[in-house]
């Protein structure tokens, strides 16, 4: 698709993403493979489907992947980008241990982009659990050393705790933390400062073409099917977009830009974080730019859609 933009991006300023979403499991993962189909800094080489196997709503354990495969090729059709980029099936649950990858096809692609023979970084955008990222550095661990993985997940430091994308598959994060891939970590505090209020969806996105709708429309559904469950989330009129992590870091300005380095984790059964592992450093971000990156998927989504 040719975009309406009256700028362009720089060749050398481009960088190879790969996106990795459990599209169907609730209702921001839509916005954020949106923004990066629509962000001309990004060349996105494919679209991985990722599980969320311990939620499985309606899907089944063994169907959920097939969910975020389904979603992912709507909201192609919806932008009008039918065929334009490779979908992959990700695994269908998560790791049984730390040792034994789930090969599919998604760890596959992520292999075969990570070898590939081009000077530009690769990023992994990681928005839920990384069980194929993980199987990926174990069936071919030389990657490592070939990509960067974003991942929106974890508890908070220093302690940690529960975390949705974590409890998806704790033995993959774990063969990440202990590898040596680049990481720059997300977590949960951090990724809800991304927050929207369905006023605003409606008055900014709901007029933008039929993906605008279907944004907006499949939000205000889940909202209100998940009120039902009468817990504490969510909370009736506001959303978190957190899965936009991964468009803030590779957008913000080097100087604005504010993580830590510290040394990976391990992560116990009750996902709170054990220091002191002697692993290589890793980025932990402390600031995102909520209105820089919001802005820009508002902008980008009414230049293109409206």
């Amino acid at each position: 698709m040719a975009w309406n933009y009256k700028y362009v991006v720089p060749e050398n300023k481009k960088v190879r993403v790969i996106v990795h979403t459990d599209c169907k499991n609730e209702a921001d993962d839509q916005f954020a493979l949106a923004h990066h189909l629509m962000t001309p800094k990004f060349d996105v080489k494919g679209i991985v489907a990722g599980h969320f196997w311990k939620n499985p709503q309606t899907y089944g354990m063994e169907g959920t992947a097939k969910a975020s495969y389904d979603e992912i090729i709507k909201v192609l059709n919806l932008m009008g980008l039918e065929g334009k980029y490779p979908v992959l099936m990700g695994a269908a649950t998560g790791m049984k241990d730390e040792e034994t990858p789930v090969d599919s096809e998604g760890a596959r692609f992520i292999i075969e982009e990570a070898m590939r023979d081009d000077e530009r970084p690769l990023y992994i955008a990681c928005q839920g659990a990384v069980t194929d990222v993980a199987s990926a550095l174990l069936i071919q661990p030389e990657i490592a050393d070939r990509m960067t993985v974003i991942w929106i997940g974890g508890g908070d430091y220093p302690k940690g705790g529960f975390e949705f994308n974590l409890v998806m598959d704790i033995h993959a994060a774990n063969v990440i933390f202990s590898s040596r891939v680049p990481l720059w970590q997300i977590p949960i505090s951090l990724y809800k400062v991304m927050a929207v209020s369905l006023a605003e969806l409606q008055l900014k996105v709901f007029p933008c073409g039929k993906i605008g709708e279907y944004l907006f429309r499949q939000m205000v559904d889940f909202n209100q099917a998940a009120a039902k469950y009468e817990a504490a989330w969510p909370h009736g009129e506001i959303w978190g977009l957190g899965d936009q992590g991964t468009i803030a870091v590779l957008m913000e300005e080097q100087e604005k830009v504010s993580y830590d380095l510290i040394p990976a984790p391990r992560v116990a059964e009750d996902m709170t974080y054990i220091h002191g592992q002697e692993y290589r450093e890793i980025r932990v971000y402390q600031y995102l730019d909520a209105r820089l990156t919001l802005e820009d998927f508002f902008a980008k989504l009414a230049i293109n859609f409206s």
